[in-house]
């Protein structure tokens, strides 16, 4: 299975990010257990946490992983 794209942007003024998967939004993440949620929910069952922070698939704006605060 192709791994759609995924971007997450830069944290708002709740901490929340929105998580774009295949040019759709998701959804706001307050953590990686989040967005390893979504990628579950777009058909990656077995996207963990720690492949959320190792992906170099997943583009993060205004901040990396550890990011959440704004």
């Amino acid at each position: 299975m192709a791994v759609p794209p995924v971007v997450i942007y830069p944290p708002d003024e709740d901490g929340g990010r929105r998580v774009r998967i295949d040019g759709s939004i998701r959804g706001r993440a307050y953590d990686v257990q989040d967005v390893a949620r979504f990628m579950q929910e777009a058909g990656l069952q077995e996207f963990d946490e720690m492949d959320v922070v190792r992906s170099l698939l997943i583009e993060w704006r205004g901040g990396g992983p550890d990011e959440w605060q704004h």
